[in-house]
């Protein structure tokens, strides 16, 4: 059975992940304008500040994960005083502020140079309506302190990175994506973290069983009574009980979650409308068409136009 993150997170899973390890010495200062949706930052060696446009500085100690919300810009460095002294456009485009060429800073270390502090950074594009719900819950910088479980996978990205050997790409997209769920599962559980509320939800006995049938199978003709029967209890206890964890009523959230499938399919399929209504339980397209207006304020067709 899928849990919140698995089931939230088809389509965050990276295709061509992109890595650098970038080795620096002090003062140094890069400025990120990717404009990625979502990027993993880590120090293998060393400490830096990280801060968001606008935003308050966040350190970030040796191990230490920073899961970075964008588009938006932000700068790490090594102090948070310290001036940008390049600029990362994209993994192959690196720039000093004015937009020369940033090969030859002083603040460049090397592999091996015991002064350097080196900087792993993971970047990949998120697609789909499920998938915005993580983004939407996470802060603009999500620190994860440094813990035993994810040593071994970032000894591997490192080890992987050095190599050039068939299969590569394949191994870093999965490691990236065990690197990413570790760490937002790490920071959901924090207590400080204001996690979501279907987050949370997921790991009540009863909620939690009626959350994985319908993230599992949401083309089931669910009734209350039936999400009930899934979970064991009352339709009095379970509609109760569902409202106060999830934040709105079962048939609600079953019919959000729908049109965010539908929402996704339409963009990244060429399916019908008629097809796509069937698989995420509408019996046709207009009562998708009617559903999906109510909840997004447009249709299916000028969704998928938009979408592409």
């Amino acid at each position: 059975m899928e849990d919140a993150l698995s089931s939230l997170l088809h389509d965050v899973r990276p295709a061509g992940a992109l890595f650098d390890q970038s080795y620096v010495r002090a003062p140094w200062a890069l400025r990120f304008m990717d404009w990625t949706p979502l990027t993993l930052l880590t120090m293998l060696s060393g400490e830096a500040w990280v801060t968001p446009e606008g935003g308050s500085p966040v350190r970030l100690g040796t191990q230490d994960v920073a899961v970075v919300r964008g588009p938006g810009p932000y700068t790490v460095a090594d102090c948070p005083e310290t001036a940008p002294m390049a600029v990362i456009h994209n993994a192959e485009v690196c720039t000093t502020p004015e937009g020369g060429d940033a090969g030859g800073l002083a603040m460049c270390g090397y592999a091996g140079d015991l002064g350097s502090t080196v900087l792993l950074t993971g970047t990949f594009q998120v697609k789909g309506s499920v998938s915005q719900r993580v983004l939407d819950a996470l802060p603009r910088v999500a620190l994860i302190p440094a813990g035993d479980g994810r040593c071994a996978t970032m000894d591997m990205i490192v080890t992987e990175i050095s190599r050039d050997k068939p299969g590569q790409q394949a191994i870093l997209d999965r490691l990236l994506d065990l690197l990413l769920v570790s760490s937002l599962r790490e920071w959901f559980d924090r207590p400080d973290s204001q996690a979501p509320s279907w987050y949370a939800a997921h790991s009540d006995q009863l909620i939690g069983r009626a959350l994985r049938a319908i993230h599992e199978d949401p083309a089931r003709p669910w009734t209350v009574e039936g999400l009930a029967r899934e979970s064991g209890a009352s339709r009095a206890t379970f509609a109760q009980r569902f409202t106060e964890l999830v934040g709105q009523p079962p048939m609600a959230y079953l019919t959000e979650w729908r049109i965010c499938q539908a929402a996704d399919l339409l963009a990244s399929t060429d399916d019908t409308v008629d097809v796509i209504a069937r698989q995420v339980g509408y019996s046709n397209a207009y009562a998708l068409s009617v559903a999906f207006k109510r909840t997004l304020g447009i249709r299916p067709s000028q969704h998928r136009v938009n979408a592409r």
